[in-house]
This record gives structure tokens, sequence and C-alpha cells, in this order.
């Protein structure tokens, strides 16, 4: 290989990194501005984990609808299809005048993050040079959950430092897609196009080999993703409401650890065996909603970013370990039906229990809604603590 190959691989590599990283930032960009949105819009608490829950059906609908797509005409075409749409989102937000543009710019989003889950990770480990192997995995998934807190985080401190709060973040954000576009022409093909192959949705399915293992995994996927959801939609309220700050880069930063951690613990941690790693992942997450429980009484600042951090540590390795056991028990010819249905469902854990609780903050109030929320979170990694054994014998 010469050294000529061996650049134009790694930029391959580094520019399909780039482009996952900006689309998916993207994905997250409103949580920090949710407050601003209600004052200018007037529309109350639970609209906004509507607003989230939309994002993630258009998630599960591109999953279902163009998750083999890529296979048929390229990754690259779909890859440009989500940058696409994701811009389309930036420009909706951007001139975000009316309500119904917030809701139709969440969809847009979430087809923009449903293919990039899909087709981004495939791709990534696609364009890794041969010393780099090892890691794409890693890098992928720091690309995707790191993508997401950066977005929290990004919108919060534009937001905080430009007289456009709810505009800036994602003209910027269009911006990085342009960028995104043009680091699109550095990476290279790596699918032959099908000229007769026919276009069939992707069918999420649960063989019978990995049944077991995929319950008992998906228990530590509902509770993770569910906190997820529970931090990206009512936890700019929480903040606001409960403890008196109303600052976009306070909500971006609390929301932000929580992606962070579940990117950062994945990749130092990735390496565990599965059964310690499940066991760890369950008690990281009970303890988190513990200190979420505490915080919101206490309207302490400093024990929800402890929480935030802590519940994305145990978050993070839950859903990746878990993920790492149902493809070792499934047949190769199996594994996409698999992976497909893992991710259904955590989507539909992040949005379903991020609904309810906005509806239950109008019932209840905000911190009783938060502490009933944590205590049914923690008996779930009770429960998932208690299923490990199933993961004996799994792939490590």
């Amino acid at each position: 290989m010469t050294a000529e190959t061996d650049t134009r691989q790694n930029l391959g590599f580094a520019a399909v990194l780039f482009v996952f990283a900006v689309v998916m930032i993207g994905t997250t960009l409103p949580t920090p501005i949710y407050p601003q949105y209600q004052a200018a819009f007037g529309f109350s608490g639970s609209t906004t984990t509507v607003l989230f829950a939309v994002y993630a059906a258009g998630v599960i609908a591109a999953l279902i609808g163009v998750g083999q797509l890529s296979q048929i005409i390229g990754r690259k075409p779909m890859l440009l299809a989500g940058i696409l749409l994701s811009f389309v989102s930036a420009i909706l937000f951007s001139i975000g005048t009316a309500e119904g543009l917030l809701f139709a710019g969440r969809i847009f989003s979430g087809f923009s993050a449903g293919i990039l889950t899909s087709t981004g990770t495939v791709a990534v480990l696609e364009q890794a040079p041969a010393a780099r192997k090892a890691v794409a995995g890693a890098l992928a998934t720091a690309a995707n959950i790191g993508g997401l807190g950066l977005g929290m985080f990004l919108a919060g401190l534009v937001s905080q430092l430009t007289p456009w709060p709810t505009r800036a973040p994602f003209v910027m954000h269009a911006l990085l897609l342009v960028l995104a576009g043009l680091a699109l022409l550095l990476v290279r093909e790596t699918v032959k196009k099908q000229q007769d192959a026919r276009f069939r949705l992707q069918r999420p399915g649960i063989p019978r080999e990995a049944r077991s293992v995929f319950g008992a995994a998906s228990i530590g996927a509902v509770a993770g993703f569910a906190v997820c959801g529970l931090y990206s939609s009512v936890a700019p309220n929480f903040v606001g409401t409960v403890l008196g700050i109303h600052s976009a880069l306070v909500v971006g930063v609390v929301t932000a650890s929580l992606f962070a951690a579940s990117a950062v613990a994945q990749i130092v941690l990735g390496k565990l065996a599965v059964v310690r790693a499940i066991v760890l992942g369950s008690i990281l997450l009970f303890v988190g909603m513990i200190l979420l429980a505490v915080a919101l009484p206490l309207a302490s600042l400093a024990l929800l970013i402890v929480s935030s951090v802590v519940s994305g540590a145990g978050q993070g390795l839950l859903f990746s370990y878990g993920l790492r056991a149902i493809v070792g028990a499934t047949p190769d010819d199996r594994r996409t039906e698999a992976t497909s249905a893992y991710f259904v469902v955590a989507y539909l854990a992040i949005s379903v229990p991020a609904i309810l609780a906005g509806f239950a903050e109008r019932l209840f109030g905000l911190a009783p809604t938060g502490i009933g929320f944590a205590a049914v979170m923690a008996v779930l990694c009770v429960i998932g603590f208690a299923t490990r054994k199933r993961f004996a014998g799994a792939a490590d």
C-alpha cells in the first residue's frame, strides 16, 4: 500500500466519522432551547415530549423503510440523503415561525438519524483502514452518541452567546452540514450497485436462538433509552421549573453529560466480559436514578449533573453490550433483523415513557413525576440485574 493510498483511506475514514457526527448533532439541537419555544409559542411541557416522540417515530420509520437501501444503491447516496434531510430540518427550525414547522423539522431530523443509524455505522466499519479496524466500532459509537451530546452542548452555548437563541444554533448546523456534504466527496463507495436487486422493507425479527438474550437485553435498553428520552425532552423543564435556572447552556450541559458519559463508557470499558458489563451497567443506572430522585426535591444542580453522568455510563454499557450479546446469539443471516428489532425497541423506549412523563407532569408536577420515573427505572434495573445469567456464554 502506497503512502498516497494510506492517506486517502485515512481521510475517507475521518470524513465518514465527521458526516455521522454532524448529522447526529442536529437531532438534539432543540433540547436546550425548548423553554424558549414554550415562551414563544405558548405550548405546554407535554408538547415538547410529543416533539421528541415525533423524532423517534421518524427514526423507526427510516430504520424499517430504508434500512437495507444502502445495500442496493450504495452507502454514499444514503449518507447524502441523511445530510440533505438534516439540512431541511435545520432550515425549518431556523425559520421557526410556527409550531408546525417545529414538528416538520423533527420528522425530517428523525428520518436523517434513522438513515445514519443504519448506514453510518456500517460505512464507518467499511471505511476503516486496516490499522484502525479494531477501534472502528468504538469510533462509530463515539460519532453517534457523542454527536447527540455535542448537539445539546453546542445549542446551549450558541443560544447563550448570540441574540438569536432559537435560530443561530440551526444556522450553525446548516453550515456544518454543508461541510459534511463536501467531506462526503472524500468517502469511497464500498458497495457495488445491484441492478437487479429488489427493494424491501427491513423487517425486524427475533430468531428463536436469540429470544432469551434479546428479552434480557431489551430490559436494559428500555431503561437506558427511557432515561435518555427523559433527559432530552423533560430535563429542560426540570432545570427551569424545579431548579429555577433559565440558561440554555446549563440545560445543554446537563443533557449533554448523559450522552458524553455513554460514549466514553462504551469506548473505555469496551473490553469487559458481557455479563460483567451488564451487571456494572445495571448498577450504574440504578445509582443514577437514586441520585435523580434525591436531586429533584433538593433542587440540586450538582446532583442532577452527577446523576446524568452516572446514568449515561450505565446506559452506554447496557445498550452496547446488550447489542453485542444479541449479535453473538443470532445466526449471521438473521443479524440485520435482530439488530433492527433492538433499535426499534430502543427508540420506542426513548419516546413512549417521555410522552407519559410529559402528561404526568401536568397532573402531578415536575418533581413528583421525575421521582416516580426514577423509581420505575430503578425497578427495571433490578429486573435487568436479575436476568444477567441469560448473558452467560454470549460473545465477548
